[in-house]
């Protein structure tokens, strides 16, 4: 039985829904959908499926759904996880080999579930992409502003905006107990390797090596910041001096005045971030 989990928050994840629907009817497939309503209720419902583990959870939606359907597998032992990506963003998707919409039903019912890495963030919080402080956390906090106004801005408009009022933080980075000092843009633990829709944060990242890629990037000045821009779009800032990266199993992030972290492109209250990879524990269907 595929249990389908869907937050119908938009009329493109119902529409991607309605054909993978048609699909698993189409092959014969055993399935049911949970839709939320209220907040939190992706997480209870993933709890209650997977406390006893032998079930198979699909996330219908883009890295927020994944990343709280993950937040909350009670038992990984014969747990599988799927996902139909329906986001605008879809940043682990692309990095796993899962297409798009009810393309990857073909990839769940015809494949086998692989191993694959996540990050244990502590608090009962998980993140299979990326979590990070610095920008990344501006350019979210300054669209839902802008949400909060009635208005939309798009990730690379904010990413715009925010670079050009930026200021850099001091941050403490221990990488398996190993301490670095940084004034950066931005600092993230990566198990994918973009983010934003496609910006290629992490290229070498990879998503089953049980390695954390711990990044730290400078901040560049007002008239070198359209040169790194551009590398960090072509994903070739990892090229450059201001860009740092530091294969590990622990990460620690201790940011100056940071209040919020993000982890999938989610905003989470915290002032500091720890993770962990874990492998060999979480069974995905993937590429």
């Amino acid at each position: 039985m595929l249990h389908l989990i869907i937050n119908p928050n938009t009329k493109k994840s119902e529409k991607v829904l309605a054909e993978a629907e048609a699909v698993l009817k189409a092959r014969g497939a055993e399935y049911d959908v949970f839709r939320s309503s209220t907040v939190g209720d992706i997480g209870r419902e993933t709890a209650r499926l997977t406390a006893r583990g032998g079930e198979t959870v699909i996330a219908v939606g883009g890295d927020g759904t994944l990343n709280e359907v993950l937040s909350h597998i009670a038992d990984f032992d014969g747990t599988v996880l799927g996902l139909i990506p329906a986001g605008t963003g879809n940043d682990f998707a692309a990095k796993a080999g899962i297409p798009y919409g009810a393309a990857a039903v073909d990839l769940i019912l015809g494949g086998e579930p692989k191993f694959t890495d996540f990050l244990d963030c502590g608090g009962g919080m998980r993140s299979l992409n990326i979590a990070g402080l610095g920008i990344d956390v501006d350019i979210l906090e300054r669209r839902e502003r802008k949400k909060a106004q009635g208005k939309k801005m798009s990730y690379f408009s904010s990413l715009i905006r925010s670079l050009i009022k930026y200021k850099p933080v001091k941050m403490r980075v221990v990488a398996d107990g190993n301490e670095k000092e940084y004034s950066v843009l931005l600092a993230a633990a990566c198990n994918g390797s973009q983010f934003g829709g496609g910006i290629p944060i992490c290229p070498k990242a990879e998503i089953d090596d049980g390695k954390i890629d711990l990044i730290a990037v400078d901040c560049p000045n007002k008239i070198t910041l359209p040169f790194y821009l551009i590398k960090l779009m072509r994903g070739t800032l990892d090229r450059k001096k201001i860009y740092h990266r530091i294969l590990c199993e622990t990460a620690e992030i201790y940011p100056e005045g940071t209040k919020s972290v993000q982890l999938d492109g989610e905003l989470f209250p915290a002032e500091q971030l720890a993770v962990r990879i874990v492998s060999g524990k979480l069974r995905m269907y993937r590429g």
